[in-house]
């Protein structure tokens, strides 16, 4: 049975490929009409976790449900009232918008008046009016992502997953594909997402970390923050920014020492040490701030701490 509060719920779930457990004893829930935001680099077993909710690998022990259906012995349930949009958007670039939104309505049983209805609701909210005629093929990346995402939701699923929809789409369009997950939220659906973008993750309701197929982190954005991250993140502002990297990193202090553009952040509580070490290579220093950690900062201490 499925804990009351959650639609997607996974007990110590795991899959072992030989001799190599790509997940591992992963457990979390996620409530009706969150956004869930599932965070870890290539590798972590992202995706194999999502294709273990969506009934496309069996777990080698453990167990998933998806709106009280498990994901092993009640399949077809699960896959009714389901949404998946993966990757690579998985569209027929060959068709134009129209004939790739019948398509995928014929494939969901979505027909006659509830089509219509269905095909002028998603052409308005991807701002797809007026392209119905256009080929797949000659979308940009962000309309052929906000088609993929139309032809999820079709048939109006209980359930959306993403498997990181944003992987190679430009800044704008990620903002503007945030704004239509958090409508599609606010009108009753969860959303499972993965994501290798610690900009997008601020954006989740909750998150989980997972790394070397083991869940590091779950809470909100905030909880997460206050929870793992240990030490004060600083952001030095200094001439040399890669040589200062070195410096500061040679000496062994500093729990983290990491480069965020043309800024250095590094996690201490001895905060004051900073700028002597830098001057004393002979580095101009504009500025040592403490800031508020982010979750980039968050994970890479995670991170790190999970490889030590």
């Amino acid at each position: 049975m499925q804990t009351q509060d959650y639609t997607i719920e996974a007990v110590e779930l795991c899959k072992v490929f030989k001799d190599f457990a790509a997940v591992d004893q992963v457990s979390f829930g996620v409530r009706r009409g969150e956004i869930f935001g599932f965070l870890g680099p290539n590798g972590a077993g992202k995706t194999t976790t999502i294709r273990m909710l969506l009934s496309l690998l069996r777990p080698t022990s453990g167990r998933a449900t998806v709106l009280g259906y498990d994901t092993v012995h009640e399949v077809s349930e699960i896959r009714r009232r389901i949404g998946y949009m993966s990757q690579r958007f998985s569209l027929y670039n060959d068709l134009n918008v129209n004939q790739n939104l019948e398509f995928f309505a014929g494939a969901y049983g979505v027909h006659g008046k509830r089509l219509r209805e269905r095909k002028a609701f998603v052409l308005e909210m991807a701002g797809l009016e007026g392209h119905e005629r256009d080929l797949t093929r000659d979308l940009a990346g962000g309309w052929r992502q906000r088609l993929a995402l139309g032809c999820a939701i079709l048939h109006e699923p209980e359930v959306l997953f993403l498997d990181e929809p944003t992987a190679g789409v430009d800044p704008i369009s990620r903002r503007e594909f945030w704004d239509l997950l958090y409508t599609l939220s606010d009108r009753g659906h969860t959303v499972f997402v993965t994501t290798h973008y610690m900009d997008e993750a601020e954006h989740c309701h909750r998150l989980a970390f997972i790394q070397r197929g083991k869940l590091v982190a779950l809470g909100t954005p905030e909880e997460i923050k206050r929870s793992k991250m240990r030490g004060q993140v600083v952001e030095v502002d200094c001439d040399t920014p890669d040589r200062a990297l070195a410096v500061l990193r040679q000496t062994g202090q500093f729990d983290e020492v990491s480069l965020y553009g043309t800024l250095l952040h590094v996690v201490t509580n001895e905060p004051t040490q900073i700028e002597a070490l830098l001057r004393t290579a002979e580095i101009s220093v504009r500025s040592v701030a403490a800031i508020a950690p982010s979750l980039e900062d968050v994970f890479i201490a995670s991170a790190r701490e999970r490889n030590t």
